[in-house]
């Protein structure tokens, strides 16, 4: 069960992002024609929803920030999408930011790290709409995510009280002291 609110997070300055550099075997696109029922497809599997939970028109295309190029997908050597991810816009949430949202890879391509590589994949396309930093929100049970988010330079950010001892159990479910001293003031 997902607790509220969910975790934020924030990556302060998109300077001196890593390369993009899939694994071999893998490409990068943003959203085409008919990549709506891909893109549900990978969220419903990714977050172990019924079919129609996700729907692509209500979620994103309506959405103000909606541009095709704004979703993101990694694709397998057949070209099917196994991975993505958007370099959204929220509005009220930080001007100069831009928003990673839904990250999401479908079971059969988990493990190759493809969830690092859509994300960085969203924040190199920020960094072309003019961004310097960039956020997102998950939840606490998303470990593996938080782990990859942590990787890639995001920090946690309070937006409850309630968040404090949420982060110290998330950092300890994930073993990393050094993250939890280097947070101990904000958490």
């Amino acid at each position: 069960m997902a607790l509220t609110p969910q975790l934020r997070m924030l990556r302060p300055t998109l300077a001196g992002l890593p390369r993009l550099e899939l694994p071999d075997g893998y490409a990068l696109r943003s959203s085409q024609p008919g990549d709506a029922a891909h893109w549900e497809r990978i969220v419903a599997t990714a977050f172990g929803a019924e079919p129609g939970r996700y729907d692509f028109e209500r979620i994103l295309r309506n959405h103000p920030s909606y541009r095709p190029e704004r979703i993101l997908f990694v694709t397998d050597a057949s070209g099917r999408p196994v991975a993505t991810a958007s370099a959204w816009q929220m509005p009220g949430i930080l001007a100069d930011a831009g928003t990673v949202h839904y990250v999401a890879v479908a079971p059969e391509a988990q493990g190759r790290h493809l969830g690092t590589w859509v994300t960085l994949a969203a924040l190199h396309h920020m960094v072309t709409e003019g961004f310097t930093r960039a956020t997102l929100t998950t939840d606490d049970f998303r470990l593996a995510a938080v782990r990859t988010y942590l990787r890639l330079g995001f920090e946690p950010v309070l937006v409850h009280e309630n968040q404090r001892e949420r982060w110290r159990h998330v950092l300890s479910e994930l073993d990393l002291p050094e993250a939890a001293q280097r947070f101990a003031a904000t958490l």
